[in-house]
């Protein structure tokens, strides 16, 4: 408005504009306000979560730890039950022991069932080869003697022919 209190067509478009301005300018504000009121509570919040976090991880640690000891120490608290447990002990390790043995056992006589048999594969072809070897000897101890004897005797028809 002019100070005369006369308004001018300017000032009237720009009157509803500051209004509108005005009121957007509210409710941003008020948005900004909820926001910041948000992320204090938000922040208030995670720093609660972390504190108590923080208190209850090492107190369930420290509760956790005890139940399992209980659960250890439990069957040693009487000399019946104490007993009962030690008996259960040594039954599970003999059954363990067994195992071990009867495993240790398999495998040693697989071992020497192996040994065994790859000794008597070498012998076999041990005495495979020797054979063939002595009758290749023989067929060309043959062979030579024959050989020899055909000509010696052809030499000597020979030298007869001579003379």
């Amino acid at each position: 408005m002019a100070a005369n209190g006369t308004t001018t067509s300017s000032q009237r478009k720009s009157a509803p504009r500051t209004t509108k301005t005005t009121t957007t300018s509210r409710t941003d504000a008020q948005r900004i306000r909820e926001g910041l009121t948000k992320v204090r509570n938000g922040s208030v919040s995670y720093a609660r979560q972390t504190a108590e976090r923080s208190v209850d991880v090492p107190v369930g640690v420290v509760l956790t730890v005890a139940d399992r000891v209980n659960v250890v120490v439990e069957p040693f608290t009487k000399r019946e039950t104490a007993e009962r447990e030690l008996k259960s002990f040594r039954t599970q390790v003999e059954r363990e022991l067994n195992k071990l043995e009867r495993r240790g056992a398999t495998s040693r006589r697989k071992a020497r069932t192996r040994a065994r048999q790859t000794r008597n594969r070498v012998q076999r072809e041990v005495k495979q080869r020797r054979r063939r070897f002595e009758t290749t000897v023989k067929q060309n101890r043959t062979k030579a003697e024959k050989s020899l004897k055909q000509a010696q005797t052809n030499v000597q028809e020979r030298v007869s022919a001579l003379v």
